[in-house]
């Protein structure tokens, strides 16, 4: 079996893929507009999707990943006054357990956000966060 394939488009032409327009989607939800992240960081986090799901991740997991990525963007109050505290919450327990786990999807994503210098200042003080 083929793996799918993350496509961007081209010149119009042809259309980007199902998992990318499903992830700009989940971005949106999260109040994270789509085009404040690099394409190149959406194709990485589709890929790291497809690692954990090889045949196709479950629709659900999008929104949980933009949920994520959206807090490591924002920060906690701006996230908080477009999702709610219980989203704040949730994320902030998500990045200390993928702390504690080390190699978690999870912890790819916050990774991927602080390579990427896409990560709010705040989160990276309050986690304590670093690349090395």
């Amino acid at each position: 079996m083929t793996k799918r394939r993350s496509s961007l488009g081209f010149l119009g032409m042809f259309g980007r893929s199902g998992d990318l327009r499903t992830l700009d989607a989940a971005l949106r939800g999260a109040d994270l507009h789509p085009a404040l992240v690099p394409e190149g960081v959406k194709l990485t986090i589709v890929n790291l999707m497809k690692d954990h799901w090889p045949d196709e991740p479950p629709a659900q997991v999008y929104a949980s990943l933009a949920q994520l990525f959206g807090y490591c963007v924002a920060g906690p109050e701006t996230f908080e006054q477009a999702n709610g505290r219980e989203r704040r919450l949730d994320a902030e327990r998500r990045i200390e357990d993928a702390l504690e786990a080390g190699d978690s999807l999870d912890a790819q994503i916050v990774l991927m956000a602080l390579h990427a210098k896409l990560i709010s200042a705040e989160v990276v003080e309050r986690f304590g966060l670093s690349a090395e």
